[in-house]
């Protein structure tokens, strides 16, 4: 698992590096993001190295407010910052029964295995701060 500093998981998203040279599929994720979080990148313009990848990667979003935030706080992601959750990472987090814009039942499988479950920060960032608050 590659966990990014604001909670997505790279190793699922189709716009990771590793998983457009395995099999291209941003012409699916260009759609996706548009009908379920109502943006568009053109597929040609998707490709990101992960936050998480180097110091200088390249990035879908070079404009991340949490990224800088995470990396100056030397900590792994949001859930082990004291300000959790904090107005950087409301611009970024998802919670897929708060933020998606879709009703529930509509959904495919595929789709939220493509769309959706990469980008469920809130959930995986949660269950990160239950195991460190033991």
């Amino acid at each position: 698992m590659i966990l990014t500093k604001c909670g997505y998981r790279c190793d699922l998203c189709l716009a990771y590096k590793g998983n457009i040279e395995k099999e291209d599929k941003r012409q699916i994720l260009s759609d996706g993001w548009y009908k379920y979080f109502g943006f568009r990148i053109e597929p040609e313009d998707i490709m990101c190295e992960g936050c998480v990848s180097c110091d200088n990667p390249k990035l879908i979003d070079n404009n991340c407010p949490v990224r800088p935030c995470v990396t100056s706080k030397d900590i792994k992601n949001c859930a082990y910052c004291g300000e959790y959750i904090c107005d950087k990472l409301l611009q970024r987090i998802v919670d897929y029964d708060e933020k998606i814009n879709f009703d529930h039942k509509d959904i495919s499988d595929e789709d939220y295995e493509n769309i959706v479950k990469p980008y469920e920060s809130k959930k995986r960032l949660e269950e990160i701060r239950k195991r460190i608050r033991r």
